[in-house]
């Protein structure tokens, strides 16, 4: 399987540092978990069904008419390249591993475009996929770009796949509102706004002709009677959306600026994260992990990226951490 973050568990065992000690700044989710719901026991003892409340609450929240609740946004990434014929698909880059990947092994041809090749490939190919916000880097492709590049694959039948997992603190730069145009694919992921990775709950929204070929393929019951009843009650509470992006949004400027002081400038970053690229990632990485901080480290291009840390004390042992490894590095 592909590396991803969050693999506090070989870490521990690599470093030798008990689990409780360890601070997990690896993956790009709100480190404030929405409170969990009561959970009838009838979401328990019967087999999950749609439209029992969570598809309205998806609506309204995401704005889209037309959606498909997946178990995590993940189930959807695997399946959507077996809906198509193989052609030739562009991946913006940096890009999430696992979308090239899938489209990889159904047997599509990929074509790695960075932001100024895309314009001149376009026009070759039968898909374009992106993650916006981008993961790793946090760059975001403007709303206007994005339509107009789906105007010019749909003319010939093509798809845009866009994933926006990190766009919930950002609302106003999605596209998720045009997904019923045909060849507009959105997903969306629950876990990471909501700080609930672990409840496996994921959005995709376009056109309906494309969701009733996705649910086909992913069978019934994808999503457990439990989940549905919590990414409800979670979807549904308006004032804690608004008190979690401002929670995130101030964290992330926090921890721009405490990597500022270390003389660590953020590459690239959104309002679940913070992206440094530089050929010290690898050693940064260890430098932190050998004192109990976990961070995600990238190879191609080298670089790290932080997740949010949840308190001022988590914010105080970066900071010490960052300052130790300025002095060494002097």
């Amino acid at each position: 399987m592909l590396e991803h973050g969050g693999r506090l568990q070989r870490a521990v065992r690599h470093y030798g540092i008990a689990r409780e000690q360890w601070l997990d700044l690896s993956s790009g989710i709100a480190p404030w978990p929405y409170p969990i719901p009561p959970i009838p026991i009838e979401a328990w003892a019967r087999l999950p069904e749609a439209e029992d409340g969570l598809e309205q609450a998806a609506r309204r929240y995401y704005g889209a008419e037309h959606l498909l609740a997946v178990a995590g946004s993940q189930a959807a990434i695997q399946a959507l390249p077996h809906l198509r014929a193989a052609g030739r698909v562009g991946v913006l880059g940096p890009c999430y591993a696992e979308h090239p990947y899938a489209w990889q092994r159904a047997g599509h041809q990929l074509v790695e475009l960075d932001d100024e090749q895309v314009e001149q490939a376009l026009d070759s190919l039968q898909v374009l996929l992106l993650v916006n916000p981008n993961n790793p880097t946090g760059r975001t492709v403007p709303r206007e770009r994005l339509l107009d590049w789906h105007a010019r694959l749909a003319r010939r039948g093509g798809w845009l796949v866009v994933d926006e997992a990190f766009m919930d603190n950002t609302p106003e730069h999605s596209v998720v509102d045009c997904a019923e145009r045909a060849g507009l694919i959105v997903l969306r992921s629950f876990g990471k706004f909501f700080g609930l990775a672990g409840v496996r709950l994921g959005f995709v929204m376009a056109e309906p002709s494309l969701l009733l070929r996705l649910a086909e393929l992913l069978g019934p019951w994808t999503v457990a009677g439990p989940t549905r009843v919590l990414g409800q009650a979670c979807l549904a509470d308006e004032q804690a959306h608004v008190a979690q992006i401002v929670s995130c949004r101030q964290a992330s400027q926090r921890l721009a600026s405490l990597l500022n002081d270390a003389g660590l400038t953020p590459s690239g970053g959104c309002d679940l994260f913070q992206y440094i690229r530089g050929e010290q990632a690898a050693r940064l990485h260890d430098f932190l992990a050998q004192r109990g901080i976990l961070v995600r480290v990238f190879e191609h291009p080298a670089a790290v990226r932080l997740g949010l840390p949840a308190s001022a004390a988590d914010e105080q042992r970066l900071r010490l951490a960052l300052d130790d490894y300025q002095k060494e590095s002097a």
